[in-house]
């Protein structure tokens, strides 16, 4: 090796602190971890919640003392903030995963074909028996028409006030919308409501359907106006240099390219409105019997369901079986919209190349 080339490396060398092996922080968490049960037992406390914020701490704050006494206290301070963001993440994960692991634990009981493709039928709430089907066709029902009305009126909303919108009219339509985004679900069925008792109407799956609407439009403009923001306004130039007209440069160049964007937030506006129980429960009214016409007689849906069955748990364990079983669909619904969203996403997302 030449002479100039071990100066390079010494100089190489000295410049390069002192740091931590890619392990310490696995360490580190795990001595904070056996130090917190340690002190948890020697003081007595019975609480695991007191073990884990006694173990964030230690952990934080070993990080810190580890990290400035090797690589000095500038680089100490970079990881006390990923510890702290790494913090964050557990203590929000953890009740996500309390609560499907309890709703597994405790929906599988009754969780069976039998139980998906039946009714409740002549069964009383008490009764061991019955299913879900009824009350899945009716969330069904009510989700899809509620989609078919608010994700267009939603996307051309946005559409509007993104590429046309000045003036007064524009922000009249965006307060609107930002006020409607935060209504309560219960005010949307009682606006509703009110419309049927004017009409003398009977409760009916459809009158659900036009509150869940409702509680959808808002999000999808938001969502969709986001998406639509972030197409480069290159792209729209070079369209309209072309000679092509504005609706067409928006439906064959803005939407296609936000397209992945707004099939996530319609889909997500979905699995928001799925789970909705006080409009169904203002306009649906429920049935315990199958009823396909959503145009027509109370219907059922999963929400409503799991509200009325574990209202009557209080001396049957049936009941409540199935309230637990119904919210395991319900959250299993939920998943398989949002991977359905994510795969559209990824699938409609633009191709890149070099």
């Amino acid at each position: 090796m030449s002479h100039a080339a071990v100066v390079s490396d010494k100089r190489h060398s000295t410049l390069r602190g002192a740091s931590l092996p890619k392990w310490s922080p696995w360490a580190i968490a795990g001595g904070s971890v056996v130090l917190a049960a340690v002190i948890g037992l020697v003081a007595g406390l019975d609480s695991r919640v007191q073990w884990g914020v006694i173990a964030a701490l230690l952990f934080v704050f070993g990080t810190y003392v580890i990290a400035a006494r090797v690589e000095g206290r500038r680089q100490a301070k970079d990881r006390i903030a990923t510890s702290l963001v790494w913090v964050a993440f557990i203590l929000a994960v953890i009740p996500l995963v309390s609560l499907i692991w309890v709703t597994v634990q405790r929906g599988v009981k009754v969780l069976d074909v039998y139980f998906l493709t039946h009714s409740m039928g002549v069964v009383a709430d008490s009764e061991p028996g019955g299913g879900i089907y009824h009350a899945i066709l009716g969330s069904l029902e009510q989700v899809g028409l509620a989609t078919v009305i608010g994700a267009p009126i939603g996307v051309l909303t946005a559409i509007y006030l993104v590429e046309y919108g000045r003036g007064n009219l524009a922000r009249t339509v965006t307060f609107f919308v930002d006020v409607m985004t935060g209504i309560p679900s219960i005010v949307a069925g009682l606006f509703i409501l009110s419309l049927m008792l004017m009409f003398d109407m009977q409760p009916f799956g459809f009158a659900g359907s036009l509150a869940l609407a409702i509680l959808m439009m808002p999000v999808v403009v938001r969502s969709t106006e986001e998406m639509l923001k972030l197409v480069p306004n290159e792209l729209r130039e070079a369209s309209l240099a072309l000679g092509i007209p504005k609706w067409r440069t928006i439906l064959k160049v803005v939407l296609p390219t936000a397209i992945g964007g707004i099939t996530t937030g319609i889909m997500l506006s979905v699995a928001r409105i799925a789970g909705e129980t006080a409009p169904v429960l203002l306009l649906v009214f429920g049935n315990p019997f199958i009823n396909a016409n959503p145009f027509e007689g109370a219907q059922a849906s999963l929400p409503l369901y799991i509200y009325q069955q574990y209202s009557q748990s209080a001396g049957s364990s049936a009941a409540y079986d199935r309230a637990w079983a119904a919210s395991l669909t319900l959250i299993a619904f939920v998943m398989i919209l949002n991977l359905v969203a994510r795969g559209i996403a990824r699938w409609k997302a633009p191709k890149t190349g070099r």
